[in-house]
């Protein structure tokens, strides 16, 4: 049975919710990033940690991935010209959103204080800002990032997305609605549930 470390207001809220999604049979463990039980399973001490019967993944978009491809669900087939779009908007999504969002974090609050940099985190904003109106001109008239189902960048922006309005970022309005869409669905609602 898999069994996934970490917190849900965390990145472990990635391959959670997925898991709900697919109905599949997991444990859920909470753990608290760089505690003695995060570092009893990852050598950095990080979350999410996901153990599989092959061995341990350390990376919640690497866990959506493997948890879609064995399903056959929220994915397209591995070699299509749709995975590699599906692709291309994940890993778009992970260099502008997450990154820009874990930055602001690390210079709130992840950093030692005397290595944060409290001016950068006006620019990390606008830079904020200008991806997710380049986002929301991709999404266009949706509902979803490819069309009428969501697949695994979808978790992953409406997981951005829900991580940028808990800092009060500003959202347009067409990545508000995809992710309150995404967010009504009852897989999230039992992903939450685990907090």
């Amino acid at each position: 049975m898999l069994k996934l470390y970490g917190q849900v207001k965390s990145r472990a809220m990635r391959p959670l919710w997925l898991l709900e999604e697919l109905g599949a049979e997991f444990e859920f463990v909470p753990v608290m990033p760089r505690s003695p039980e995060a570092f009893a399973v990852s050598p950095h001490g990080k979350i999410p940690v996901m153990e599989t019967e092959e061995g341990p993944l350390f990376d919640s978009v690497a866990m959506m991935t493997m948890l879609a491809d064995r399903a056959g669900r929220f994915t397209h087939p591995a070699g299509s010209y749709l995975r590699a779009r599906q692709d291309a908007l994940t890993n778009t999504i992970n260099e502008t959103f997450d990154a820009v969002l874990w930055s602001y974090a690390k210079h709130s609050f992840v950093l030692p204080e005397d290595q944060r940099v409290p001016a950068v985190k006006d620019s990390l904003r606008w830079q904020f800002g200008r991806y997710a109106e380049v986002m929301e001109k991709i999404l266009g008239d949706g509902p979803f990032l490819m069309g009428e189902e969501p697949v695994i960048p979808d978790f992953l922006l409406a997981h951005c997305c829900g991580w940028a309005a808990g800092l009060k970022f500003d959202l347009p309005e067409g990545l508000r609605e995809h992710m309150n869409r995404m967010r009504a669905r009852p897989a999230f609602r039992k992903a939450v549930a685990h907090g």
